[in-house]
């Protein structure tokens, strides 16, 4: 099955070889997000409710390139640096998806570079 590439307007530049974002059928397929701004700069350093709001408005930018919306996405994978994030996160992340929240786990891990706070990737189904 052939897949589209998707690219937000003002995204972040990639720190490796990859897409933002991937649509094939109708599932979309986000990338690891992590809090950078589209010069490439950390936002939010130290901050993970900043860092969680960044990441999950560049998702959402991502879904809606797509054609489709935050409700679509079906399955989130979080990451943290430190799970004493954990409360943090989860305050923001509740905020965008308040009602029947997607499928996700989360785990700690060391991020791509020392600031990062949270990386999050996301699966969407978009119609049907």
């Amino acid at each position: 099955m052939p897949y589209k590439i998707v690219v937000p307007e003002g995204s972040a530049p990639p720190l490796a070889p990859y897409s933002p974002g991937v649509r094939a059928g109708n599932t979309v397929y986000v990338s690891g997000i992590v809090a950078l701004d589209a010069d490439g700069n950390t936002v939010g350093v130290g901050d993970v409710k900043a860092q969680t709001r960044h990441v999950l408005e560049a998702i959402k930018a991502v879904v809606e390139a797509a054609g489709g919306s935050m409700e679509d996405i079906a399955f989130n994978q979080i990451f943290l640096s430190d799970l004493g994030d954990y409360a943090g996160m989860n305050e923001v992340y509740r905020a965008y998806f308040p009602t029947d929240p997607p499928a996700r786990y989360c785990i700690r891990a060391d991020l791509v570079k020392p600031e990062f706070l949270v990386e999050i990737a996301s699966t969407a189904h978009i119609g049907d």
